[in-house]
Formats: C-alpha cells, structure tokens, sequence
C-alpha cells in the first residue's frame, strides 16, 4: 500500500484567497480637496473652476450621505453642461462618475467611467497614472484577466516610478487565471525577491499564489519549498497536512511521517481525510498498531464513519501489528455491515493462526454460506486446515477436495488431501491399538 497522495491546489482554493483591494486602495487617490493641489504640480493643466468645483463636491456629498442615486442625478446634470468645460473638469467629473459607480458594485460602468477619465489629454500625470493601475485593479475584481495585463502595459509605459509588489502580484494573479503559469511564476517571484531583500516576511496569499503556479508548473519541489516555508512563517494547520502530501508525492516518506505525526501532536490533523492520511502512513511505514489506533480512535471520534471499509482497515492493520486477536472484533463488525463473506473469511484465516479452530471452521462455513467472495478456495483450504486440527478427518477432506477444484488451491489441496488422509489411517491405527 502507498501512501496517501494529496493534491494540494485546486483553482477554487486559490480563487478564493485573492485579494480584492479595498476602495480606499482601489480608487485613483484625487478628489476635488486635492484637486487645486494636483493642477499646481503638473504643467498645461486647466484649472477647475470654482462653479464646477461647487458642483461636483455636492454630488460627492450626495453619495457620501449614502444617495447615490441623487448623487449620479447631480452628475447627470453637471454632464449635460459639459460642453463648457474643459478637459481636466470632465475628467474629475467621470472620476466621480467611477467612484459612485464602484461604491454601488457596478463594477462595468465604474471602468467604463475611469476609461473616460485616462482618455482626456489635459490632465495630472499622476491622476493618470493611478488611474491607469486602478482600472487593473478592477479588472482583476470584474474578472477580466486580459485587460488586467492590458491596463498594466499601459500603466508601464506612463509610469517613472520604481514597480511596487502590487504591480507584481496583480500581473502575477491575471496570468494564474490565464494559465500561463510562467509568466506568472516570473511575477510572484519578483515581489517575493523584494520583500526578502528588504527584510519583510513577504504575504501568505504570495506565498498560495505562487505555490499554486508552481503545483501547475510540476514544479513538486519547488510547492515542497514555498510549502516549507508556509509552515514555518503562518504556522496554519492546512500548511503542515499539506506538505505532508507534497512529501509522500516526491518520495520522502520518512519526512512524510515525521511531518504528519508532528501536526497529529498538535492537534491539526482533524478532518476524516487528514486521519486517513496519517494511519496509511504509519501502515506505508511498518507502524501498523499506531495506524490501528488513529482510525479506530476517529470512528469513536465520530470524524470518520463506522463503515465496513473502515473497520476493515483497523483489523488488517491489528494482523500487521501481531494484534491478530483484537482484530477479529473489527472483522466481525465490518462482516456485519456487507452481505458477502470476505471478512468472515478473515476471520477463519486469522482463527487458523490463533489456533483458535472452532471458530476459524465457523467462520469459513458463514464465508461459504454469505458467498461474494474473491477467492472462494482460500475459504475450503481454511475449513480444511480447521477441521483438520479439530481431528474430524472426513470433513477437513471433503473441503480440500472442494479446494482442489480451483487451480489456484488445487495442488496445495492435493498434499493436504494426502496428508489428512495418512493422518486418519494413523489415528484410526493409534485407537485400534489402544482398544
């Protein structure tokens, strides 16, 4: 038996770790309070009004005191007039447009609003700027994975400033969902270089993402290494189970148990899988009795069914522990719950071995009369063994005879048949003499 192999990513895990950027990170960070500041920095801007300005800052109140509805109106009517404005006033105006839009989870009309925005000439490199990287960001958020790399090429043509680790995991999270996993992996990559060159513990949903693109990449080692240190940095549960699974995958069983055992200490390992996980390991290691122990504890635990499957597991892991004796319990309750007859078989070769012959013929005649089994021989050969050993000569022959019509038993059946019946002659001599 192998261990357990867990596959440790799948797309809707990761979907569900990505960080949508608050409004307050989201949004291009000018309003109408900065706005006169924003028109001094940067040259061959118009100036906003005073009448616009009055305008605009009672939609944004509108909306602020929660009616956006009244809000978009005051705008409408501001829009309606926009022939006379210039281009840095129709900017801040669709700006407004975006922001009510966003706030409102209108995400379409929100890009279609900042769009406007980035398109007027006449306005602050730095609104366009992060304008620009904000429809990136709402892009990711409307799922929009090609204009995320869109507005991104068009943000670095614009902007002077050095990339920020948002700029790299943006990237990197558009190209996860495009599956074009290098790309991404070469972007993740970046940001985490950057925060470990700066001293930073770099973020858990970076060190996920780019689990995720190296788990889709084949790249196991590599998932072995951001896994490492996932555990070693967020310390969750979820990590250690995990890199368990990733340690039975690349052949480093002995790291498996240890790391499995450690976070079964801890009282991570909890769910009905991670229990299953963890006995077939100590089973795939020669542990036999601890995995008997994990999922007979689970059972009673309640986290894992009391099923046939399961009780079954427990006594053939008793029978590799040489517990042969308290393996027949879990037997006879697996044989209770299925209608054939392969674990009362168990039990008579199990019997057989505890020399316990009554009870290995009675479960062999219940295996024969419940049918449904693999290896119906293996059955008559343990009757045959029973009765032989019970001294009832004639029966213990006629199961090896019944044995010996199947070609995988027959030529065993047929040195039991000459052997039983040699020791019938001799016992059958032993009582004549001694009448």
């Amino acid at each position: 038996m192998k261990p357990l192999k867990v596959a440790v990513i799948c797309a809707a895990a990761f979907t569900s770790s990505l960080v949508v950027p608050s409004v307050v990170s989201m949004l291009p960070g000018v309003t109408l309070a900065t706005a006169y500041a924003e028109e001094q920095k940067t040259k061959r801007v118009p100036a906003l009004r005073e009448k616009v300005y009055s305008q605009l800052a009672r939609a944004q109140k509108l909306a602020d005191d929660g009616d956006a509805k009244a809000g978009l109106e005051a705008l409408d009517s501001i829009q309606e007039r926009s022939s006379s404005m210039n281009s840095y006033e129709i900017a801040m105006m669709h700006n407004f447009y975006g922001f009510i839009y966003y706030n409102e989870n209108d995400l379409d009309k929100a890009i279609a609003s900042f769009e406007k925005v980035v398109n007027e000439d006449a306005i602050p490199e730095t609104l366009r700027v992060s304008t620009t990287f904000s429809l990136a960001q709402l892009a990711m958020a409307n799922s929009d994975y090609e204009k995320v790399i869109k507005y991104l090429a068009q943000w670095d043509v614009i902007n002077d400033k050095p990339k920020t680790d948002a700029y790299y995991v943006l990237k990197s999270q558009a190209y996860y969902q495009l599956k074009d996993y290098q790309k991404g992996i070469e972007n993740i990559n970046l940001a985490i270089a950057e925060a470990d060159s700066k001293g930073e513990m770099p973020k858990e949903n970076w060190l996920i993402l780019q689990r995720a693109m190296y788990y889709s990449l084949n790249q196991s080692d590599k998932v072995v290494e951001v896994l490492e240190r996932l555990v070693k940095l967020y310390n969750k549960p979820e990590y250690w189970v995990q890199l368990g699974g990733m340690y039975g995958e690349t052949g480093a069983e002995k790291k498996q148990l240890a790391i499995l055992e450690a976070a079964y200490q801890q009282g991570f390992m909890k769910s009905k899988s991670d229990l299953r996980q963890l006995s077939q390991v100590y089973l795939y290691n020669g542990l036999a009795f601890k995995a008997a122990n994990v999922m007979s504890k689970a059972m009673q635990d309640g986290v894992a069914e009391k099923s046939a499957k399961n009780y079954a597991f427990v006594a053939e892991a008793m029978v590799q522990a040489k517990e042969g004796e308290k393996s027949l319990a879990y037997f006879a309750k697996a044989a209770g719950l299925v209608s054939h007859g392969q674990y009362e078989q168990r039990i008579a070769e199990v019997s057989i071995n505890l020399e316990k012959y009554e009870e290995a013929a009675d479960a062999a005649r219940k295996a024969l009369d419940k049918g449904g089994l693999e290896f119906e021989s293996n059955v008559y050969v343990a009757l045959g063994m029973a009765q032989y050993n019970l001294q009832n000569f004639d029966a213990s022959i006629l199961a090896f005879e019944q044995a010996e019509k199947h070609k995988k038993s027959q030529r065993l059946a047929e040195q039991w048949i000459k052997y039983v019946k040699r020791e019938k002659v001799h016992a059958e001599t032993l009582r004549t003499a001694l009448l």
